[in-house]
């Protein structure tokens, strides 16, 4: 038994295509994880490379406690079931399952005695003597998963082992499988681009696309929260229906405006998380609802469509239409305005009946229309605030506050601005008062809907603030982005530092022994970097690495200013000091490149040593986008 942790997992061939990016994801003992996606999304890589079948060209991959990029496959502890079954044809049932166990030298007696259990509890028990070519292809499977099974693995890794199989097989095989993994307790890993399979198999499942991860939840959270567009057509059947729409809000309400002026509403409570930005009625969006989730009238109100064709499936009924109110003009031909409606015990829809839809407002999608990621993320990625300024102050919610000095110098003689405010830049403090509407839990944290006019300021809280109360807080200033005019005036202060720097090594004699040291370089900044890194950057770029440039990114928090008396630290020219108010930070230059470092209140220098830690550095490849260690 044992639990597995990807961290930055990257395959990359030689020709430089990326079968595989910047996976990660920890799997705890007894999951019963589901890789899924189109052909082609990496999920079958990322599944050999933790086999051991394919090289990791980049990253950690760790089974319990050990670091297994570089163990050969035998030594895992992890057996394998393949699509293709991979039996051996010339071997009986019972060679096939006795023959891993051979190899390790088992003795005979404990080889028979594993065989007979594992037959015994997937039923195979009559059929030990029979060929492979003798079996049925459910049988072949069995015997598949038997081979594994025998192996006492510590991970079953299952590569679509179903797909070669009829439907109700399949159905049936499901079953067996995920009573498998109950009874014995140990970590299923699962590969299949069937979304039936996921949905039904795993306790979570990764979805993929074109070898990046799309999202990693539960069955009903990728069903019910998914994050893209692609997520939510992916998972479901039939699929989401899209529509290009524009939003309106009005009051209480907001109009799904679509492109052949029809219209539904849905609660502004249900979409209040949207930015305000997407409700002024000219912003596209893109409107998913799914067939499930609509209800079909004769009459209406409703959106009006023509039936183009009915798949009666017993109790339920696919009904397929055009939308639009041109109904004689429609041929198959027509893009944008398909939709798909799943009910239940209907027969009287006929194809070319004019019918309505009316979608369940508590069921509706909404995702960019350029990026396709939801707008109803379960934390906003931030509110906005109008400021209006005066040269000197700021008066933001009611309350003026004195102009912070960056703030002062970006704004210029712009009277109003528009501050892009995220939750956690919301902080306890004394500058502003909002009452407390709500509070919801949202990826185990704290999140306050906050009274703002007719609308809400979302901010994380802790434990001890209650619904109904008078929330104090301020802004950290340095977090915000602030536009005057449309146009965007002052970012945020990035929470990473990326510098350019080089790759070197040393060879010394310890003990009568060669040892090699390897260094981070950025300008006369040296620091010795953990062998294991050191190793781990050479064995990816070979001896090329000592002529590669790389960026080293490290955490704001960890950048310390060195004392003279160190005598170590990366020396810097201070260029300018800048005041958030909350927090200051001087502008620095260092071997060409400029950033930014946090000081004390009382800083004044004109000449810098900028010192941290190789521990608290990551290397990132700058001829691939790829996270090295």
């Amino acid at each position: 038994m044992a639990n597995l942790k990807l961290s930055h997992i990257y395959k990359v061939y030689d020709n430089g295509h990326k079968a595989v990016n910047d996976f990660c994801i920890d799997i705890a003992d007894r999951e019963f994880i589901v890789f899924v996606g189109p052909s082609g999304c990496g999920k079958s890589t990322t599944l050999r490379m933790i086999a051991g079948l394919e090289t990791i060209t980049a990253g950690d991959l760790f089974i319990g406690d050990t670091l297994v990029n570089d163990m050969e496959p035998k030594d895992r502890d992890i057996a394998m079931v393949f699509q293709s079954y991979a039996l051996y044809p010339h071997m009986s049932v019972y060679e096939n399952m006795a023959f891993g166990l051979r190899n390790r030298k088992m003795p005979e007696p404990e080889i028979k005695e594993r065989v007979l259990k594992a037959a015994k509890m997937l039923d195979i028990e009559e059929y030990l003597e029979r060929k492979p070519k003798e079996m049925s292809g459910g049988q072949r499977q069995r015997v598949a998963l038997g081979r594994a099974l025998v192996r006492d693995p510590k991970v079953f890794l299952l590569d679509e082992p179903l797909s070669n199989l009829d439907a109700k097989l399949r159905a049936a095989m499901r079953t067996e499988i995920t009573a498998l993994h109950k009874s014995l307790k140990t970590t299923f890993i699962y590969v299949t681009h069937d979304q039936v399979e996921a949905m039904t198999m795993g306790t979570r499942i990764v979805v993929m696309k074109l070898g990046y991860v799309q999202q990693i939840d539960t069955p009903m959270n990728l069903y019910n929260e998914p994050y893209n567009k692609f997520v939510a057509g992916f998972i479901g059947t039939p699929q989401m229906n899209f529509f290009d729409v524009k939003l309106k809000r009005q009051g209480d309400t907001v109009s799904v405006i679509f492109t052949n002026g029809d219209k539904v509403t849905v609660p502004y409570e249900k979409v209040s998380k949207i930015h305000s930005h997407y409700l002024n009625g000219d912003t596209p969006v893109i409107f998913g609802i799914r067939p499930e989730h609509i209800s079909l009238s004769k009459e209406g109100p409703g959106l009006k469509f023509i039936v183009t064709n009915v798949e009666r499936l017993g109790n339920e009924t696919n009904v397929h239409g055009k939308l639009g109110d041109h109904l004689g003009e429609f041929t198959m031909k027509d893009e944008g305005n398909g939709i798909i409606v799943k009910v239940v015990d209907r027969d009287d829809i006929a194809v070319g009946d004019v019918v309505y839809a009316t979608p369940n407002p508590n069921k509706v999608h909404f995702f960019d229309s350029e990026t396709e990621i939801t707008l109803m993320n379960k934390i906003p990625p931030y509110n906005t605030l109008q400021a209006v300024s005066d040269g000197r102050s700021l008066e933001i919610l009611g309350t003026r506050i004195a102009l912070p000095a960056v703030y002062k110098e970006a704004l210029g003689n712009a009277a109003s601005v528009e501050l892009s405010v995220p939750p956690a830049a919301i902080v306890p403090g004394s500058e502003y008062q909002l009452k407390v509407s709500r509070i919801e839990k949202a990826d185990d944290k704290n999140l306050a809907y906050l009274a703002c006019g007719d609308s809400y300021l979302f901010a994380l809280v802790d434990d001890s603030v209650r619904e109904g109360d008078l929330y104090n807080f301020s802004l950290l200033y340095d977090k915000l982005t602030v536009f005057a005019g449309g146009k965007e005036i002052l970012t945020p202060v990035p929470d990473e530092v990326e510098l350019l720097g080089r790759f070197s090594k040393t060879e010394v004699k310890e003990n009568g022994d060669r040892v090699l040291h390897f260094f981070y370089n950025i300008g006369d900044y040296s620091l010795e970097a953990d062998p294991q890194q050191g190793y781990k950057i050479n064995a990816i770029d070979g001896d090329s690495c000592y002529k590669n440039t790389y960026k080293y990114s490290v955490s704001r928090d960890a950048i310390r200013l060195a004392g003279e008396e160190e005598g170590a630290g990366l020396k810097a020219n201070v260029k300018e000091l800048l005041d958030y108010g909350n927090v200051r930070f001087a502008r620095v230059e260092a071997d060409g490149q400029e950033f930014l470092i946090r000081i004390a209140p009382d800083f004044n220098a004109d000449k810098v040593r900028v010192a941290f830690d190789s521990k608290d550095v990551s290397v990132y490849s700058t001829r691939i986008d790829m996270k090295l260690c």
